[in-house]
Protein backbone atom coordinates (compact mmCIF):
# COMPACT_ATOMS: atom_id res chain seq x y z
CA UNK A 1 0.00 0.00 0.00
CA UNK A 2 1.60 3.15 -1.10
CA UNK A 3 1.69 5.38 1.85
CA UNK A 4 0.04 9.09 1.53
CA UNK A 5 1.58 12.46 0.37
CA UNK A 6 2.88 14.67 3.10
CA UNK A 7 1.10 17.95 3.38
CA UNK A 8 3.30 21.35 2.90
CA UNK A 9 3.58 21.54 6.33
CA UNK A 10 4.77 17.55 7.17
CA UNK A 11 1.83 15.78 8.18
CA UNK A 12 0.37 12.94 6.29
CA UNK A 13 -3.28 13.64 5.05
CA UNK A 14 -4.74 10.24 6.11
CA UNK A 15 -7.65 10.83 7.91
CA UNK A 16 -11.53 9.81 6.25
CA UNK A 17 -15.10 11.43 6.55
CA UNK A 18 -15.76 8.30 8.97
CA UNK A 19 -12.55 9.54 10.94
CA UNK A 20 -13.64 13.32 11.14
CA UNK A 21 -16.61 12.38 12.87
CA UNK A 22 -15.94 10.21 15.49
CA UNK A 23 -12.95 12.83 16.54
CA UNK A 24 -15.59 15.34 16.78
CA UNK A 25 -18.59 13.17 18.50
CA UNK A 26 -16.07 11.41 20.64
CA UNK A 27 -14.16 15.01 21.77
CA UNK A 28 -18.13 16.88 21.98
CA UNK A 29 -18.97 13.89 24.15
CA UNK A 30 -17.14 13.71 27.83
CA UNK A 31 -18.53 13.75 31.27
CA UNK A 32 -20.62 17.09 30.56
CA UNK A 33 -23.59 14.83 29.19
CA UNK A 34 -23.96 12.91 32.64
CA UNK A 35 -23.82 16.14 34.72
CA UNK A 36 -25.09 18.82 32.75
CA UNK A 37 -28.19 17.44 32.57
CA UNK A 38 -28.99 18.49 36.49
CA UNK A 39 -27.47 22.17 35.83
CA UNK A 40 -29.64 23.21 33.64
CA UNK A 41 -32.75 21.58 35.12
CA UNK A 42 -31.70 23.34 38.47
CA UNK A 43 -32.59 26.77 36.57
CA UNK A 44 -36.26 25.92 35.69
CA UNK A 45 -39.36 24.60 38.09
CA UNK A 46 -40.54 22.94 34.95
CA UNK A 47 -39.41 20.41 31.82
CA UNK A 48 -40.51 22.61 28.89
CA UNK A 49 -37.07 25.57 29.45
CA UNK A 50 -35.05 22.63 30.06
CA UNK A 51 -35.52 20.95 26.81
CA UNK A 52 -35.50 23.72 25.18
CA UNK A 53 -32.07 24.55 26.44
CA UNK A 54 -30.96 21.32 24.91
CA UNK A 55 -32.57 21.90 21.64
CA UNK A 56 -31.64 25.96 21.56
CA UNK A 57 -27.87 24.79 22.34
CA UNK A 58 -28.00 22.05 19.85
CA UNK A 59 -29.06 24.55 16.65
CA UNK A 60 -27.24 26.86 18.03
CA UNK A 61 -24.41 24.51 17.83
CA UNK A 62 -25.00 23.41 14.36
CA UNK A 63 -25.18 27.51 13.10
CA UNK A 64 -21.69 27.55 14.19
CA UNK A 65 -20.67 24.55 12.54
CA UNK A 66 -21.90 25.64 9.32
CA UNK A 67 -20.25 28.95 9.77
CA UNK A 68 -16.89 26.76 10.54
CA UNK A 69 -17.59 24.05 7.80
CA UNK A 70 -17.00 27.09 5.19
CA UNK A 71 -13.91 28.70 6.63
CA UNK A 72 -12.07 25.29 7.16
CA UNK A 73 -13.34 23.58 3.38
CA UNK A 74 -11.66 27.28 2.08
CA UNK A 75 -8.59 26.86 4.53
CA UNK A 76 -7.76 23.35 5.25
CA UNK A 77 -4.86 24.38 7.54
CA UNK A 78 -3.24 22.81 10.69
CA UNK A 79 -4.61 25.27 13.46
CA UNK A 80 -8.48 25.55 12.64
CA UNK A 81 -9.10 28.87 14.12
CA UNK A 82 -5.55 29.73 14.45
CA UNK A 83 -5.27 30.08 10.62
CA UNK A 84 -8.93 31.56 9.99
CA UNK A 85 -8.71 34.62 12.25
CA UNK A 86 -4.93 35.47 10.98
CA UNK A 87 -6.22 35.84 7.59
CA UNK A 88 -9.76 37.37 8.40
CA UNK A 89 -7.90 40.15 11.28
CA UNK A 90 -4.78 40.44 11.00
CA UNK A 91 -1.71 37.98 13.22
CA UNK A 92 -2.28 39.23 16.56
CA UNK A 93 -5.82 38.17 16.83
CA UNK A 94 -4.94 34.51 15.37
CA UNK A 95 -2.19 34.48 17.96
CA UNK A 96 -4.36 35.08 20.79
CA UNK A 97 -6.55 32.61 19.84
CA UNK A 98 -3.60 30.17 19.38
CA UNK A 99 -2.58 31.49 22.91
CA UNK A 100 -5.58 30.67 24.73
CA UNK A 101 -6.01 27.09 22.94
CA UNK A 102 -1.92 26.32 23.32
CA UNK A 103 -1.63 27.42 26.63
CA UNK A 104 -4.93 27.48 28.54
CA UNK A 105 -8.28 26.17 26.94
CA UNK A 106 -6.85 22.76 25.59
CA UNK A 107 -4.66 21.82 28.26
CA UNK A 108 -7.33 22.44 30.72
CA UNK A 109 -9.46 20.62 29.10
CA UNK A 110 -7.46 17.95 28.72
CA UNK A 111 -6.81 17.69 32.38
CA UNK A 112 -10.32 18.11 33.92
CA UNK A 113 -11.65 15.32 31.59
CA UNK A 114 -8.28 13.74 32.95
CA UNK A 115 -9.36 14.22 36.37
CA UNK A 116 -13.38 12.95 35.77
CA UNK A 117 -11.82 9.87 33.75
CA UNK A 118 -9.81 8.63 37.42
CA UNK A 119 -12.37 9.93 39.61
CA UNK A 120 -14.85 7.77 38.09
CA UNK A 121 -12.12 4.79 37.93
CA UNK A 122 -11.73 5.17 41.63
CA UNK A 123 -15.06 3.96 42.05
CA UNK A 124 -13.92 0.35 40.55
CA UNK A 125 -10.18 0.62 42.13
CA UNK A 126 -10.40 2.68 45.47
CA UNK A 127 -7.53 4.69 45.11
CA UNK A 128 -7.67 8.26 47.42
CA UNK A 129 -7.23 11.71 46.32
CA UNK A 130 -3.53 11.62 45.51
CA UNK A 131 -4.36 7.98 43.69
CA UNK A 132 -6.88 9.67 41.52
CA UNK A 133 -4.33 12.71 40.55
CA UNK A 134 -1.53 10.25 39.59
CA UNK A 135 -3.80 7.72 37.52
CA UNK A 136 -5.34 11.34 35.76
CA UNK A 137 -1.29 12.04 34.99
CA UNK A 138 -1.22 8.40 33.40
CA UNK A 139 -4.05 8.44 31.30
CA UNK A 140 -2.98 12.02 30.02
CA UNK A 141 0.79 11.04 29.34
CA UNK A 142 -0.47 7.06 28.14
CA UNK A 143 -2.56 9.23 25.40
CA UNK A 144 -0.06 11.48 24.25
CA UNK A 145 2.84 9.13 23.91
CA UNK A 146 0.77 6.82 22.22
CA UNK A 147 -0.23 9.56 19.93
CA UNK A 148 3.40 10.24 18.74
CA UNK A 149 3.51 6.99 16.45
CA UNK A 150 1.41 8.01 14.31
CA UNK A 151 -1.74 9.61 13.50
CA UNK A 152 -3.27 6.45 12.16
CA UNK A 153 -2.71 4.76 16.17
CA UNK A 154 -4.70 7.61 17.42
CA UNK A 155 -7.57 7.74 15.12
CA UNK A 156 -8.02 3.72 15.71
CA UNK A 157 -8.57 4.32 19.34
CA UNK A 158 -10.91 6.88 19.01
CA UNK A 159 -12.90 5.14 16.03
CA UNK A 160 -13.27 2.36 18.42
CA UNK A 161 -13.93 4.91 22.02
CA UNK A 162 -16.51 6.68 20.09
CA UNK A 163 -18.50 3.86 18.19
CA UNK A 164 -18.72 2.46 21.72
CA UNK A 165 -19.71 5.19 23.73
CA UNK A 166 -22.55 6.01 21.08
CA UNK A 167 -23.50 2.40 21.62
CA UNK A 168 -23.58 2.57 25.40
CA UNK A 169 -25.35 5.98 25.79
CA UNK A 170 -28.35 4.83 23.47
CA UNK A 171 -28.49 1.98 25.38
CA UNK A 172 -28.98 3.31 28.82
CA UNK A 173 -31.25 5.77 26.98
CA UNK A 174 -33.41 3.01 25.90
CA UNK A 175 -33.39 1.18 29.14
CA UNK A 176 -34.59 4.49 30.96
CA UNK A 177 -37.85 3.96 28.51
CA UNK A 178 -38.65 0.30 27.91
CA UNK A 179 -37.28 -1.06 31.77
CA UNK A 180 -39.91 -0.45 35.23
CA UNK A 181 -38.62 2.76 36.84
CA UNK A 182 -39.74 5.54 34.78
CA UNK A 183 -43.35 7.34 33.74
CA UNK A 184 -44.51 9.89 31.45
CA UNK A 185 -46.39 11.83 34.49
CA UNK A 186 -42.31 12.16 35.48
CA UNK A 187 -42.49 14.97 32.85
CA UNK A 188 -44.79 17.17 34.53
CA UNK A 189 -44.90 19.83 34.72
CA UNK A 190 -44.16 20.33 31.67
CA UNK A 191 -45.30 24.22 31.02
CA UNK A 192 -43.72 26.77 32.76
CA UNK A 193 -46.48 29.19 35.15
CA UNK A 194 -44.29 31.90 34.97
CA UNK A 195 -43.77 33.84 31.99
CA UNK A 196 -41.55 33.54 29.35
CA UNK A 197 -40.15 36.75 29.81
CA UNK A 198 -38.84 35.82 33.27
CA UNK A 199 -37.09 33.29 32.43
CA UNK A 200 -34.52 34.81 29.78
CA UNK A 201 -31.90 35.25 32.52
CA UNK A 202 -32.05 31.79 33.70
CA UNK A 203 -32.10 30.66 30.24
CA UNK A 204 -28.73 32.24 29.12
CA UNK A 205 -27.02 30.83 32.62
CA UNK A 206 -27.95 27.01 31.44
CA UNK A 207 -27.49 27.81 27.77
CA UNK A 208 -23.87 28.63 28.83
CA UNK A 209 -23.91 24.95 30.55
CA UNK A 210 -25.21 23.41 27.27
CA UNK A 211 -22.80 25.08 24.76
CA UNK A 212 -19.91 24.00 27.33
CA UNK A 213 -21.38 20.49 26.50
CA UNK A 214 -21.80 20.95 23.16
CA UNK A 215 -18.68 22.09 22.61
CA UNK A 216 -15.45 20.35 21.06
CA UNK A 217 -17.09 20.49 17.41
CA UNK A 218 -14.16 22.61 16.38
CA UNK A 219 -11.72 20.03 17.00
CA UNK A 220 -11.31 18.54 13.44
CA UNK A 221 -10.51 22.20 12.01
CA UNK A 222 -7.48 21.55 14.08
CA UNK A 223 -5.82 18.75 11.74
CA UNK A 224 -7.20 19.89 8.46
CA UNK A 225 -4.07 19.07 6.30
CA UNK A 226 -4.18 15.75 7.51
CA UNK A 227 -7.62 15.45 6.35
CA UNK A 228 -7.30 12.81 2.58
CA UNK A 229 -10.33 15.60 1.45
CA UNK A 230 -10.93 18.45 3.77
CA UNK A 231 -12.87 20.61 1.09
CA UNK A 232 -15.44 17.82 1.19
CA UNK A 233 -15.50 16.51 4.35
CA UNK A 234 -14.54 18.89 6.79
CA UNK A 235 -17.93 20.66 6.38
CA UNK A 236 -19.86 17.47 6.53
CA UNK A 237 -17.84 16.02 9.58
CA UNK A 238 -18.44 19.29 11.50
CA UNK A 239 -22.15 19.54 10.64
CA UNK A 240 -22.91 16.10 11.30
CA UNK A 241 -21.54 15.32 14.17
CA UNK A 242 -22.80 18.31 15.96
CA UNK A 243 -26.36 17.33 14.93
CA UNK A 244 -25.86 13.75 16.39
CA UNK A 245 -24.61 14.96 19.17
CA UNK A 246 -27.55 17.58 19.66
CA UNK A 247 -29.75 14.51 19.35
CA UNK A 248 -28.23 11.95 21.82
CA UNK A 249 -27.91 14.95 24.60
CA UNK A 250 -31.86 15.90 23.62
CA UNK A 251 -32.73 12.15 23.70
CA UNK A 252 -30.65 11.56 27.19
CA UNK A 253 -32.03 14.25 28.79
CA UNK A 254 -35.80 13.18 27.99
CA UNK A 255 -34.74 9.53 29.06
CA UNK A 256 -33.64 10.81 32.89
CA UNK A 257 -36.10 13.53 33.10
CA UNK A 258 -38.13 10.15 32.44
CA UNK A 259 -37.17 8.06 34.89
CA UNK A 260 -36.33 10.81 37.90
CA UNK A 261 -38.81 13.58 37.14
CA UNK A 262 -37.82 17.64 36.66
CA UNK A 263 -37.14 17.67 40.46
CA UNK A 264 -35.03 14.37 40.75
CA UNK A 265 -32.86 15.61 38.03
CA UNK A 266 -31.99 18.94 39.11
CA UNK A 267 -31.46 18.08 42.57
CA UNK A 268 -29.22 14.55 41.50
CA UNK A 269 -25.46 15.25 41.38
CA UNK A 270 -24.85 12.14 39.53
CA UNK A 271 -27.92 12.44 37.12
CA UNK A 272 -26.94 9.97 35.05
CA UNK A 273 -26.09 6.82 37.96
CA UNK A 274 -29.35 7.71 39.58
CA UNK A 275 -31.30 7.02 36.35
CA UNK A 276 -29.54 4.04 35.56
CA UNK A 277 -29.90 2.78 39.09
CA UNK A 278 -33.66 3.15 39.14
CA UNK A 279 -33.74 0.74 36.29
CA UNK A 280 -31.04 -0.97 36.66
CA UNK A 281 -30.85 -1.38 40.32
CA UNK A 282 -26.97 -1.37 41.58
CA UNK A 283 -25.86 -2.83 38.38
CA UNK A 284 -26.56 0.61 36.79
CA UNK A 285 -23.69 2.73 38.85
CA UNK A 286 -21.41 0.25 37.41
CA UNK A 287 -23.02 0.61 33.49
CA UNK A 288 -22.63 4.12 33.54
CA UNK A 289 -19.23 3.73 35.35
CA UNK A 290 -17.74 1.98 32.38
CA UNK A 291 -20.18 4.30 29.92
CA UNK A 292 -18.16 7.67 31.45
CA UNK A 293 -14.76 6.27 31.15
CA UNK A 294 -15.09 5.10 27.59
CA UNK A 295 -15.88 8.69 26.96
CA UNK A 296 -14.01 10.51 28.81
CA UNK A 297 -10.72 8.47 27.84
CA UNK A 298 -12.66 9.26 23.72
CA UNK A 299 -12.29 12.45 24.45
CA UNK A 300 -9.44 13.23 25.88
CA UNK A 301 -7.71 11.49 22.56
CA UNK A 302 -9.27 13.44 20.44
CA UNK A 303 -8.34 16.70 22.08
CA UNK A 304 -5.06 15.16 22.80
CA UNK A 305 -3.85 14.79 19.45
CA UNK A 306 -5.97 17.19 17.78
CA UNK A 307 -4.79 20.19 19.97
CA UNK A 308 -1.25 19.86 19.78
CA UNK A 309 -1.82 21.36 16.16
CA UNK A 310 -2.71 24.55 17.22
CA UNK A 311 0.86 25.23 19.04
CA UNK A 312 2.44 23.16 15.69
CA UNK A 313 0.89 25.68 13.07
CA UNK A 314 1.33 28.75 15.42
CA UNK A 315 5.31 27.37 15.57
CA UNK A 316 5.64 26.55 11.88
CA UNK A 317 4.12 30.52 11.45
CA UNK A 318 7.08 32.13 13.29
CA UNK A 319 4.18 33.33 16.50
CA UNK A 320 5.24 30.96 18.84
CA UNK A 321 8.04 28.06 20.42
CA UNK A 322 10.38 26.73 17.73
CA UNK A 323 10.09 23.19 19.48
CA UNK A 324 6.36 23.13 18.92
CA UNK A 325 6.90 22.98 15.30
CA UNK A 326 8.53 19.84 14.52
CA UNK A 327 7.41 16.95 12.91
CA UNK A 328 8.65 13.11 13.49
CA UNK A 329 10.17 12.47 10.51
CA UNK A 330 9.32 8.62 10.81
CA UNK A 331 5.46 8.98 11.95
CA UNK A 332 4.73 12.71 10.53
CA UNK A 333 3.06 14.10 13.72
CA UNK A 334 4.13 16.66 15.85
CA UNK A 335 5.83 14.90 18.99
CA UNK A 336 7.52 17.69 20.46
CA UNK A 337 4.13 19.84 21.03
CA UNK A 338 2.41 16.56 21.79
CA UNK A 339 4.63 15.60 24.67
CA UNK A 340 4.74 19.09 26.20
CA UNK A 341 1.19 19.63 25.85
CA UNK A 342 0.50 16.69 28.09
CA UNK A 343 3.15 17.50 30.76
CA UNK A 344 1.40 21.23 30.97
CA UNK A 345 -2.00 19.33 31.41
CA UNK A 346 -0.58 16.95 33.41
CA UNK A 347 0.58 19.99 36.01
CA UNK A 348 -2.34 21.39 35.50
CA UNK A 349 -4.40 18.14 37.18
CA UNK A 350 -2.01 17.59 39.65
CA UNK A 351 -2.47 21.62 41.11
CA UNK A 352 -6.36 21.55 40.40
CA UNK A 353 -6.41 24.62 38.69
CA UNK A 354 -7.93 23.36 35.38
CA UNK A 355 -11.60 24.73 36.61
CA UNK A 356 -10.07 28.15 37.44
CA UNK A 357 -8.48 28.51 33.89
CA UNK A 358 -11.74 27.08 31.96
CA UNK A 359 -14.13 29.72 33.77
CA UNK A 360 -11.68 32.51 33.61
CA UNK A 361 -11.81 32.08 29.31
CA UNK A 362 -15.12 30.61 28.58
CA UNK A 363 -15.84 34.41 27.32
CA UNK A 364 -13.06 34.35 24.96
CA UNK A 365 -13.74 31.22 23.51
CA UNK A 366 -17.32 32.82 22.16
CA UNK A 367 -15.55 35.75 21.54
CA UNK A 368 -13.39 33.73 18.79
CA UNK A 369 -16.14 31.73 18.05
CA UNK A 370 -18.45 34.44 17.30
CA UNK A 371 -14.94 36.82 15.28
CA UNK A 372 -15.26 33.68 13.14
CA UNK A 373 -18.73 33.23 12.22
CA UNK A 374 -18.46 37.11 11.18
CA UNK A 375 -15.68 36.33 9.82
CA UNK A 376 -17.24 33.91 6.91
CA UNK A 377 -19.26 37.35 6.48
CA UNK A 378 -16.11 39.56 6.23
CA UNK A 379 -14.42 37.19 3.57
CA UNK A 380 -17.31 37.02 1.44
CA UNK A 381 -17.10 40.69 0.82
CA UNK A 382 -13.36 41.08 1.02
CA UNK A 383 -12.20 38.20 -1.18
CA UNK A 384 -15.20 36.97 -3.31
CA UNK A 385 -12.57 35.07 -5.82
CA UNK A 386 -12.03 32.61 -2.47
CA UNK A 387 -12.26 28.94 -3.67
CA UNK A 388 -15.69 27.82 -1.50
CA UNK A 389 -15.70 24.04 -1.90
CA UNK A 390 -18.62 24.77 0.85
CA UNK A 391 -20.75 28.01 1.38
CA UNK A 392 -22.71 27.95 4.62
CA UNK A 393 -26.10 27.14 4.60
CA UNK A 394 -28.63 29.92 5.42
CA UNK A 395 -26.18 32.75 4.27
CA UNK A 396 -26.32 35.35 5.77
CA UNK A 397 -28.72 34.46 8.42
CA UNK A 398 -26.75 31.44 10.05
CA UNK A 399 -23.54 33.70 10.86
CA UNK A 400 -25.72 36.09 12.12
CA UNK A 401 -27.68 34.34 14.35
CA UNK A 402 -24.57 32.54 16.03
CA UNK A 403 -22.91 35.64 15.98
CA UNK A 404 -25.67 37.42 17.88
CA UNK A 405 -25.99 34.47 19.98
CA UNK A 406 -22.06 34.25 21.06
CA UNK A 407 -22.60 38.09 21.70
CA UNK A 408 -25.52 37.35 23.99
CA UNK A 409 -23.08 34.94 26.35
CA UNK A 410 -20.28 37.03 26.43
CA UNK A 411 -22.16 39.95 27.56
CA UNK A 412 -24.28 37.85 29.78
CA UNK A 413 -21.05 35.90 31.21
CA UNK A 414 -18.58 39.14 31.95
CA UNK A 415 -22.70 41.07 33.99
CA UNK A 416 -23.24 37.66 35.74
CA UNK A 417 -19.23 36.82 36.51
CA UNK A 418 -17.43 40.04 36.01
CA UNK A 419 -14.36 38.74 38.08
CA UNK A 420 -13.63 35.57 36.10
CA UNK A 421 -14.13 37.69 32.99
CA UNK A 422 -11.38 40.22 33.86
CA UNK A 423 -9.01 37.57 34.92
CA UNK A 424 -10.03 36.10 31.32
CA UNK A 425 -9.12 39.04 29.54
CA UNK A 426 -5.58 39.27 32.10
CA UNK A 427 -4.41 35.63 30.66
CA UNK A 428 -5.03 36.94 26.76
CA UNK A 429 -2.87 40.02 28.01
CA UNK A 430 -0.20 38.00 28.97
CA UNK A 431 -0.01 36.26 25.94
CA UNK A 432 0.74 39.80 24.39
CA UNK A 433 3.78 40.15 26.44
CA UNK A 434 5.44 36.84 24.87
CA UNK A 435 3.97 38.04 21.30
CA UNK A 436 6.12 41.05 21.43
CA UNK A 437 8.38 39.92 23.73
CA UNK A 438 9.56 37.12 21.79
CA UNK A 439 9.75 39.03 18.61
CA UNK A 440 6.71 36.93 17.20
CA UNK A 441 4.96 39.94 15.91
CA UNK A 442 7.96 40.50 13.59
CA UNK A 443 7.84 37.21 12.18
CA UNK A 444 4.01 37.67 11.80
CA UNK A 445 4.01 40.11 9.74
CA UNK A 446 6.63 38.99 7.23
CA UNK A 447 4.38 38.22 4.40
Amino acid sequence: MTAAPQSDDGLKPELTLFDSITINVGTMVASAIFLMPAVVALSFRSVAPSLMVWIVGGIVSVFGALCLGELGAAMPKAGGQFVYLKRIYGPVWGYLYGWACAIIINPGSIAAIAVGFATYLSHLIPMGSAGVKVAAVVSIMGLSVMNCFGLRLGVVLQNVLTVLKIVAIVGLAALCFLLPGGSAENLQPFWPTESWTSLIGPFGLALVAALFAYDGWIEITYVGSEMRNPARDMPRSIILSTALVALLYVTVAVAFTYVLGHQGVSQSPRVAADAATAVLGTAGAVVVTFTVLVSTLGSNNGIVFTAARVPFAMARDGQFFAWAGRVSPRYAVPTTSILVQGVWASLLALSGTYDQLATYVVFASFLFYGMSAVGVMVLRQREPELHRPYRSWGYPFTPLIFSAFAAFLIINTTLEQPVDTLIGIGLLALGLVFYYGFGWHRAAARP
